[in-house]
């Protein structure tokens, strides 16, 4: 057998030995999560008696994530509105106390039991949208090179990039029971590779820019299911990821509840045809 017929043979039994492995730690995997259900001691809610849009927003507590649950409340939506520690979320509970339609729940996303065991709860509730808004920025003083903290590095990867990867696993089969199947994601214009023109934020901005690829990739994933998946962005909003001081250094910094409505603009614009896509706030496509 010649050089090359060898090279090729080769090349085809890596190929061939990753495609099987891939396959074997896939089946793995699922059946992990199988069991990881199948264990859960939670009991699922009864399949609710009207149908009506359907929002899960995590971080719903404050910033974002409160304007989220309060505008699609106002829509008419039913809103499963999450946050960490929900005793301690005042705000959001004294609107779900007006709201009958706004369920608050506990999802912390880098607990993720938690997250399995709200999914095995409302597994009989079609979502129409899974909105990942829960994220961290790490502090800017953590990000200073040549005194980078690695273990913040950990935690804002966790947060802002697998935290949203395990929701749309775990929530997978809700969205594609929902009527718009759709899970969107808000990311950052800090993680566009191609806008950086300044040294800073190494642990966000790298968050964002692996949770684009994350979110392009699962786009590709899902899009023969029929289900949505696309990106959003709020620009730089006053919202407390940014300190009161620098707020200030920043021209034309917006409001979260005019941040949120433009997001949700941008929400209702996606389709299976632009699944995938990452929105600027202003409805452009953000470059990446």
């Amino acid at each position: 057998m010649d050089k090359k017929k060898i090279e090729a043979t080769a090349i085809d039994t890596d190929r061939r030995d990753f495609v099987a492995g891939t396959a074997s730690l896939i089946a793995g995997m699922m059946a992990s999560g199988a069991a990881s259900a199948a264990e859960s001691s939670v009991q699922p809610l009864a399949a609710p008696a009207t149908q009506k849009n359907t929002v899960l927003v995590t971080g719903a507590s404050r910033g974002l994530g409160f304007e989220f649950t309060r505008q699609y409340s106002q829509l008419g939506w039913r809103i499963i509105a999450t946050c960490r520690n929900p005793g301690n979320a005042e705000q959001l509970n004294a609107l779900a106390a007006e709201n009958s339609d706004i369920r608050v729940e506990r999802i912390d996303v880098v607990d993720h039991q938690s997250i399995d065991d709200l999914a095995v709860k409302y597994q009989n509730m079609p979502i129409d949208v899974l909105l990942n808004n829960a994220g961290i920025g790490g502090g800017p003083e953590n990000q200073l090179f040549g005194r980078l903290d690695y273990e913040v590095f950990y935690e804002v990867l966790a947060v802002n990039c697998v935290g949203p990867m395990k929701m749309a696993e775990s929530f997978l089969d809700h969205v594609k029971a929902g009527t718009q199947k759709k899970i969107i994601t808000v990311s950052s214009s800090q993680g566009s590779i191609s806008q950086v023109s300044m040294p800073m934020l190494y642990w966000y901005r790298s968050s964002k820019s692996a949770l684009n690829m994350l979110m392009t990739n699962l786009a590709l994933q899902l899009k023969r299911r029929k289900v949505i998946v696309g990106l959003v962005t709020p620009g730089a909003t006053a919202t407390d990821f940014i300190s009161p001081e620098f707020r200030k250094r920043i021209p034309g910094i917006r409001e979260p509840a005019v941040a949120a409505a433009d997001m949700m603009r941008n929400i209702d614009k996606f389709t299976l045809e632009n699944t995938g896509t990452f929105f600027n706030y202003d409805g452009d496509i953000m470059p990446w």
